[in-house]
C-alpha cells in the first residue's frame, strides 16, 4: 500500500458560547481535517488541533506546504519512519505531525479491520470516565451549569480560575456548595505569577477539597512547581509542561508535579503520547489525556489512547467534541453518564461528513 495524497483543511466550528480561561477567550474551535488516501482506496483521518498561535490554519499549512509532498509513494503501515521523517522536517509544529500520525493509524486499523487501541496494546477497560470544563464567568452561572453537568451523569469538573482570585473563590465555592458530591479540579492555566502567589491561592481553595490543581505556574518553572508541590496539600498536575516525552523526563527529575496531562496533539500523535504514558508509568506518575478541544476525529484517537493505557489514574478531558455547536463527522463516539464508550468498527472508528466540512471550511 501506497499514499497517494495528503491534504489539511482548516476548519472553524463556533462555541455555544464563548468559553474564559487564563489563556484568554474562546468563541470558536479552529482545527485542521487531515486527508490521507492510498492507492488501495482506504483512506485516514486525522486532526491537527491547537489553541496557539498557529491554529488549525497554520498547522494546515505546516501539513500543506512542508510534509504532504514527502509522504507520497511512501508506505503508511511504516508509521514510526514517517514519524521520524516530520521530526526532521518541522521543527516543533507537533499538532500538525499528530494529524498526519492519526491518519496514518487509521488507515492501518482499517486495513487490519481493528480498531487503533488494539495496535497501542489492546483495550484495557470497558468506559473511560470523564471530566467536563467550567469556563470562567458569573458565579450563578457557573454554578448552574455545574448543576446541569451533574444530572447528565459527570462526576467530575474542572474548573477554569487563575485571573481574579476573589472570583475564583468565589466560583469554586458556588460549585461546591451546589454539587457537593462532584469531584472538582481546578485548572490555573500558568495564570499565577510566582511560586508564592501559588502556593497562597491554592491555600484559599484547599477547603473546597479539591482533587487536583492543573499547571499552576508558566510550563518552564519546574523548580517554582516543585516549591508549589512541597508548599500544600493538593496534587499538582503538569499540562503544559509536559507536553512531549522529553519534558515528561525532566519534570520526573525536578519532582515537579504528581500527575501528567497527556496531549495527543502537543506529544505529536499517539506514539509519542503513549511514550509519555510509558514514561509516567516506570515513575509511578498517574495521567489523565487533555483536549484542546478537539472536533469528532481528534477526540476519536485520544479515545483509543484513553482505552489502551494503564495508568490513567482519572477522569479524562477526551470529549472536546461537546464545547463546539457541530462536528465535521457523520457520528461522534457516545458518552452515557458521563462516561466514553469504546469507539465503534476499524481504524478511528469515525466517517467524515463531507457536507459538514464543506459549510465549516476556512477560505480566507
Amino acid at each position: 500500500m501506497k499514499i497517494t495524497a495528503v491534504e489539511a483543511i482548516p476548519v472553524r466550528i463556533p462555541r455555544p458560547q464563548a468559553f474564559y480561561s487564563s489563556l484568554g477567550i474562546h468563541q470558536d474551535t479552529e482545527n485542521g481535517v487531515v486527508v490521507i488516501h492510498t492507492d488501495e482506496g482506504i483512506t485516514g483521518l486525522g486532526e491537527a488541533s491547537s489553541v496557539w498561535d498557529r491554529k488549525g490554519k497554520g498547522e494546515c499549512d505546516h501539513v500543506n506546504q512542508l510534509i504532504a509532498a514527502h509522504l507520497v509513494g511512501r508506505d503508511p503501515f511504516r508509521i514510526n519512519e514517517l514519524s521520524s521523517l516530520m521530526d526532521g522536517l518541522l521543527h516543533r509544529a507537533w499538532p500538525a505531525k499528530a494529524g498526519i500520525e492519526m491518519a496514518l493509524y487509521d488507515i492501518v486499523g482499517k486495513a487490519l479491520n481493528t480498531p487503533v487501541y488494539n495496535l497501542l496494546g489492546g483495550r484495557v477497560r470497558e468506559q473511560v470516565s470523564l471530566s467536563h470544563s467550567l469556563s470562567m464567568g458569573p458565579v450563578g452561572q457557573i454554578a448552574e451549569q455545574a448543576v446541569q453537568l451533574r444530572e447528565e451523569g459527570y462526576g467530575t469538573l474542572k474548573l477554569k480560575i487563575g485571573r481574579d482570585p476573589a472570583a475564583d473563590r468565589a466560583n469554586v465555592e458556588g460549585v461546591r456548595r451546589r454539587v457537593p458530591d462532584v469531584i472538582l479540579r481546578v485548572d490555573a492555566n500558568m495564570g499565577w505569577s510566582s511560586p508564592k502567589e501559588a502556593v497562597r491561592r491554592i491555600l484559599e481553595l484547599e477547603e473546597f477539597d479539591l482533587e487536583m490543581v492543573e499547571q499552576p505556574l508558566h510550563s518552564s518553572d519546574l523548580e517554582g512547581l516543585r516549591f508549589v508541590r512541597d508548599h500544600v496539600g493538593v496534587p499538582i498536575m503538569a499540562d503544559e509542561s509536559v507536553w512531549r516525552p522529553e519534558d515528561a523526563i525532566r519534570c520526573i527529575r525536578a519532582s515537579a508535579v504528581d500527575i501528567f496531562n497527556v496531549y495527543v496533539a502537543e506529544a505529536g500523535g499517539l506514539g509519542p503520547a503513549a511514550r509519555l504514558f510509558a514514561i509516567a508509568e516506570a515513575a509511578r506518575i498517574p495521567c489523565i489525556i487533555g483536549s484542546m478541544p478537539e472536533f469528532g476525529i481528534g477526540t476519536a484517537a485520544q479515545a483509543h489512547l484513553a482505552f489502551a493505557m494503564g495508568n490513567l489514574g482519572f477522569a479524562s478531558d477526551v470529549n472536546g467534541f461537546v464545547y463546539n455547536s457541530d462536528d465535521v463527522v457523520v457520528k461522534n463516539l457516545e458518552i452515557r453518564d458521563g462516561c466514553l464508550l469504546p469507539p465503534p468498527g476499524p481504524g478511528l472508528g469515525v466517517a467524515l461528513d463531507p457536507d459538514k466540512l464543506e459549510k465549516y471550511r476556512m477560505r480566507e
